[in-house]
């Protein structure tokens, strides 16, 4: 098994992920340029699919399947649209949550002391 190339990032999307016969909704839990997490809906592995999200289309094949969840990948990795937007909005506000973190002193010893 190979490595991730791409850290996936938690999100909340509502799709539409569309076969030959059918259509489902399902929710993207986790997302990278690459692929993607979606619960809610199951396909057998292999399958070609297409999520749809606000008018856009992105296609897929699912690598792996359970109950009511699978893993898409993307034959072309996210580099526009309102995925790849919401993917970076969500990677910004990771990284934002993550620089402060509210009540954490500050490191060294410059101006105050800290006991």
């Amino acid at each position: 098994m190979q490595p991730r190339s791409r850290h996936r990032i938690t999100v909340d999307i509502p799709v539409v992920v569309t076969t030959v016969l059918d259509s489902v909704e399902g929710m993207i839990v986790d997302l990278s340029e690459g692929g993607a997490q979606i619960m809610g809906c199951g396909l057998p592995v292999r399958s070609q699919c297409q999520i749809d999200y606000e008018g856009h289309v992105v296609f897929g094949t699912v690598q792996w399947s359970e109950e009511d969840r699978m893993g898409i990948r993307f034959p072309y990795e996210l580099t526009e649209g309102p995925l790849f937007d919401r993917l970076e909005m969500s990677r910004a506000a990771r990284l934002a949550a993550t620089a402060y973190q509210p009540g954490a002193r500050p490191a060294g010893g410059f101006g105050r002391r800290f006991g």
